[in-house]
């Protein structure tokens, strides 16, 4: 893959391009990933790196939307669940399956409410019991017989639940169990399928940290947010795939309408060796007594994930979770594991983002419609073509939700289209096998092949699916060698991926194209000894090296709450704890 000096060169060359995608989340990736399987050539433009907005912030799941079926959206539960199922086809090094159980506090409770909700006579969520749950997994399950990979549900009674997890509250009178997946690297997924998409169409581009600025002469002006230099561009369609920022490239683009009425959503990674012993492989997918849905489950060893909050935000930059989110989600986990003792100290990292929602009325967030849709705008003066904006989009079903996307963009372009990306593999994925017991095969074959050690190979495999055979040969021709902050990762695998995968800032890699800061790993000597192997790989001098390294630790504090939590950010997604309590 081409490095972004090498694409800005290229882009000094460009006057015209048959698509311009502005938005480098999964959703925009996924629409020029489409493009570029139907040999149009497209330039994609992001404001920050790939998946660091939104679509860095999900709750690492690949699901069905079980909680949609309350509110009707049939439609948009089947897609989901389809969806699903050929991720853990196309993508088995990231989407795994995952156990998911439902506590349930009542067995006969919100079967009323349950059904005047689906049929939409009422919009207000509540409560539901074994039965009414029971009623949904049985459908979740009819839209899942296609492309099926995973176990149907089942109930189970209070003493059978207890048995496995002690910790669950007594006031638990049944748990209701599930399949659903997990995806274990969003980020990376999203930048797989750019380095697809450029192999499909090699005239494609998809530049990270700029921006679309504005028009001139009918023409879009595109800034680049690290210097400042501008370049103009004349596209025939221009698609608009910024999630949560629909509404101020909207503002920049000439067009005064509003689309978007963002929720956000926190989360929080939590060391806690007990509880993840505990849960296992299992997710606890739970409502609160404000009828949201909040989720535990277990990262590695000791860790777990824990969210997730649905606070309405003008701000589409709302990307701090509060003091206030913090103490909800603790006051929430209570009232299903009560001896959860859960602290500040434990938070190892936290993430937000906001959720590009439809612009509603006075709606209980949670009620608000998670699917997606389309808003064209036509040629008009000063801007001489047409634009395509998503509303909404959900990471599950991004390949469907691009398709959708490209077949109205392709008749305008004079283009039919020729290539379906149903069941092709993604990125490391491709030649990668599904089930668990091969995949510890691949790693062990390719031990053999390079001299790795098996756990060395085992965890590469892990981590890049069948691209873990080129960062293997790598790191072999380098003799090995472990980072002394990072013993999990190398030199020459930090520098592969510096020189293969667009890297432009130190957080790109230490956020993104790994889990370093996800998993914890982001103490300030470990920063430092990062910034060196990635100013060494991308040739930074020393200044540069330094004024990186200051960056990237001014983001992990007061973003993600990495280094000490003296200085606690605004309140800005205050809710009362007392709902939870």
């Amino acid at each position: 893959m081409d490095g972004r000096k090498h694409l800005i060169d290229r882009l000094r060359g460009t006057a015209e391009i048959d698509v311009l995608v502005i938005g480098g989340g999964i959703n925009g990736v996924g629409v020029y990933r489409d493009l570029a399987a139907q040999g149009v050539a497209a330039l994609l433009v992001e404001a920050g790196d790939f998946a660091s907005g939104t679509s860095a912030a999900p709750s690492r799941l690949i699901h069905g939307g079980l909680r949609y079926l309350e509110t009707g959206e049939v439609a948009l539960v089947r897609e989901s669940v389809e969806e699903r199922n050929l991720l853990l086809l196309n993508a088995p090094h990231y989407i795994r399956p995952i156990p998911t159980w439902v506590p349930l506090l009542s067995w006969t409770g919100g079967m009323a409410k349950a059904v005047a909700r689906f049929f939409r006579l009422t919009r207000t969520p509540s409560a539901k019991g074994a039965f009414a749950v029971k009623a949904g997994l049985m459908l979740y399950d009819l839209f899942g017989e296609r492309h099926r990979t995973m176990p149907k549900h089942r109930l189970l009674s209070r003493r059978a639940a207890r048995a496995e997890v002690p910790a669950l509250a007594p006031s638990v009178r049944a748990v209701a169990e599930y399949y659903d997946a997990r995806i274990t690297h969003p980020e990376r997924l999203t930048m797989e399928l750019v380095g697809d998409a450029e192999r499909d169409c090699p005239a494609s581009l998809a530049i990270p940290y700029l921006a679309a600025h504005g028009l001139e002469g009918g023409r879009v002006v595109l800034r680049d947010t690290l210097d400042g230099e501008t370049f103009t561009i004349a596209p025939k369609l221009v698609i608009n795939t910024s999630g949560a920022w629909v509404d101020r490239v909207h503002g920049v683009l000439g067009i005064d309408q509003r689309l978007i009425g963002g929720t956000k959503g926190s989360h929080i990674v939590v060391r806690h060796p007990g509880l993840a012993a505990e849960l296992g492989e299992r997710m606890l997918y739970f409502e609160t007594a404000d009828n949201r849905a909040c989720l535990i489950y277990r990262l590695g060893d000791d860790r777990l994930l824990l969210g997730t909050t649905d606070i309405r935000t003008e701000d589409p930059g709302d990307m701090v979770c509060s003091d206030a989110e913090i103490d909800y989600l603790f006051a929430v986990l209570r009232k299903v594991v009560p001896h959860a003792a859960l602290g500040r100290g434990d938070i190892v990292f936290s993430f937000a983002g906001v959720r590009p929602l439809p612009l509603t009325g006075n709606v209980v967030a949670g009620a608000i419609s998670r699917d997606h849709s389309l808003r064209t705008y036509e040629p008009a003066p000063g801007r001489p073509f047409p634009m395509l904006s998503l509303v909404g989009g959900k990471w599950t079903t991004y390949r469907a939700c691009a398709a959708q996307i490209v077949d109205a963009a392709l008749p305008r372009l004079g283009r039919n289209r020729g290539t379906d990306l149903t069941r092709t593999p993604i990125g490391g994925g491709s030649g990668f096998p599904t089930a668990a017991a091969e995949q510890a095969a691949y790693g062990a074959a390719l031990a053999r092949r390079t001299g790795l050690g098996p756990d060395r190979a085992a965890c590469l495999t892990l981590r890049y699916g069948s691209l873990a055979a080129e960062i293997a040969a790598a790191e072999a021709a380098a003799g090995g060698g472990c980072l002394t902050q990072l013993p999990d990762y190398s030199a020459a695998e930090i520098s592969y991926i510096c020189r293969n995968e667009r890297v432009t800032r130190l957080a790109d890699v230490i956020l993104r194209r790994t889990l370093i800061a996800f998993e914890g790993g982001t103490g300030e000597a470990a920063v430092r000894e990062l910034a060196g192997v990635v100013g060494a790989a991308l040739g930074w001098s020393e200044a540069t090296t330094a004024r990186e390294i200051e960056a990237c630790l001014a983001l992990l504090r007061d973003r993600h709450r990495v280094g000490g939590f003296g200085a606690a950010p605004p309140a800005t997604a205050a809710r009362a704890v007392d709902a939870a309590e």
